[in-house]
């Protein structure tokens, strides 16, 4: 089981040493998997601890004056790290404080006292420190003052470019779900608790399953054919789900994923539910009244049915 520390200060965490990775770790695409993979191998060569240091918020989440798209939650960072064999990951909370921090101070107080890494695992773009005067080459005479070696992690590519969190975002946002998941490994999921909702789908004959995503911002917005999973169940139930604002009727003020699964009779309430994004159908619009919204949403049922490899004739009985 992988231990969370969150403090900037405290007591030593690895007493044997350890081998660390640092990033934002948002996705977990091909690229942070492979150095994860290699932090952990030379751990298990060494004997020593396979650790992560990451940031909640994001740096550049904190810095951004815009809301930046999250391509995962905390919690499905957090398990993906532990299922890729991290042993210990230490969460810090990007704020104020952390962002004054000199490089000089970060490695001393981070990586020497908490951590007492022996390998630091990079990108070969990464910096660190106030006003990011921390770069690799620093990061190399630091460890040779402090005894620990930096390794960097050449670029991982597919089709010919480097493989980054902000290409997958934006394949997901032109709603390029296929190549976004190429890129990642696995299909992109937005995960959350079911909550209650005004019954509207139910009304019109498409009852859904509704998560807030709360301060989270996604990268996908619009009407998608999906597979769903509950609880700790792959995603495999044919679903369509709307992402968004709802334009039509009771437009919300923060984008929500409701969730119509085929053929589904049951209470969902309170469960824990993955949606896997497959497809996406179209844009979220605006109708005129209830009975064209209601069209739309036939039309988009029978798509996605068919995309997902069931009998569209369905969605008409």
């Amino acid at each position: 089981m992988m231990r969370l520390s969150r403090d900037l200060a405290g007591p030593g965490l690895a007493p044997g040493g350890s081998i660390v990775a640092i990033g934002a770790f948002d996705g977990l695409h091909r690229g942070h998997r492979m150095l994860l993979a290699q932090v952990c191998e030379r751990a298990q060569a060494t004997g020593c601890l396979p650790a992560v240091v990451s940031f909640e918020p994001l740096p550049r989440a904190f810095f951004s004056p815009a809301p930046l798209p999250r391509l995962s939650g905390v919690r499905d960072k957090l398990e993906g790290l532990a299922a890729a064999g991290i042993a210990h990951t230490l969460l810090l909370r990007f704020n104020a404080r952390l962002s004054a921090m000199s490089a000089e101070d970060f490695v001393q107080q981070v990586l020497v006292h908490r951590l007492a890494a022996r390998e630091v695992w990079v990108g070969g773009d990464f910096r660190f420190g106030h006003a990011r005067r921390g770069d690799v080459a620093m990061l190399e005479r630091l460890g040779a003052q402090w005894g620990f070696a930096t390794r960097v992690m050449p670029p991982v590519t597919m089709n010919g470019a480097r493989i980054s969190a902000s290409r997958i975002r934006a394949l997901l946002a032109a709603g390029e779900c296929s190549g976004a998941a190429e890129l990642l490994g696995h299909p992109f999921v937005i995960t959350g608790r079911v909550g209650h909702g005004n019954r509207l789908g139910r009304a019109l004959g498409f009852p859904t399953a509704n998560i807030a995503l709360g301060r989270r911002v996604s990268p996908v917005q619009g009407i998608f054919a999906v597979r769903v999973g509950l609880g700790q169940s792959p995603c495999s139930w044919p679903a369509v789900a709307s992402l968004g604002v709802r334009p039509t009727v009771n437009q919300v003020a923060r984008p929500l994923l409701e969730v119509h699964l085929f053929d589904f009779d049951g209470d969902l309430y309170g469960q824990r539910m993955a949606v896997e994004f497959v497809a996406k159908l179209r844009d979220e619009q605006r109708f005129d009244d209830l009975e064209s919204l209601k069209a739309q949403m036939d039309v988009d049922a029978r798509r996605a049915r068919e995309i997902l490899g069931m009998n569209p004739r369905l969605a008409e009985a």
